[in-house]
């Protein structure tokens, strides 16, 4: 086993990313840090290290336990990597998500501009208010 391994390769290995290209796309991205600086792909992790990583509106925290750079099997992660996203973190993934639907009458045909700028207006509404809620 090797001293330390690329931050792509091991995100991939410890399946945060399903693919690296996706590991290297969130590395790219700033989506990702190793004790609190901003990781590029071929950042060297080594035992010890923290990362950070950002997938939507959470934030998962990981100690890296064992630096590895082949994909491992879900049961056998947890001797490479220590989860540690606090609790609060986890609860967003099953927060409700607001969806609404604009009801056209059938046969009613596309809307017209000025329909399009009203439905606009709504989502736009709708978005801004949501936003401001706190989610406690």
């Amino acid at each position: 086993m090797a001293d330390s391994t690329r931050i792509d390769k091991f995100l991939w290995s410890i399946r945060v990313f399903k693919t690296r290209a996706d590991a290297t796309e969130a590395c790219k991205g700033g989506k990702v840090t190793v004790n609190g600086q901003d990781a590029k792909p071929s950042k060297e992790v080594k035992g010890g290290d923290m990362i950070s990583v950002r997938k939507g509106a959470i934030h998962y925290t990981y100690k890296v336990l064992l630096p590895i750079e082949k994909r491992q099997g879900a049961k056998e992660v947890e001797k490479y990597a220590q989860n540690l996203t606090p609790e609060s973190e986890l609860k967003k993934m099953n927060a409700p998500v607001e969806t609404f639907f604009v009801k056209r009458d059938r046969g009613a045909g596309r809307p017209t501009k000025k329909e399009r700028r009203e439905m606009d207006d709504l989502y736009t509404t709708l978005w801004e208010s949501s936003d401001s809620f706190d989610g406690d």
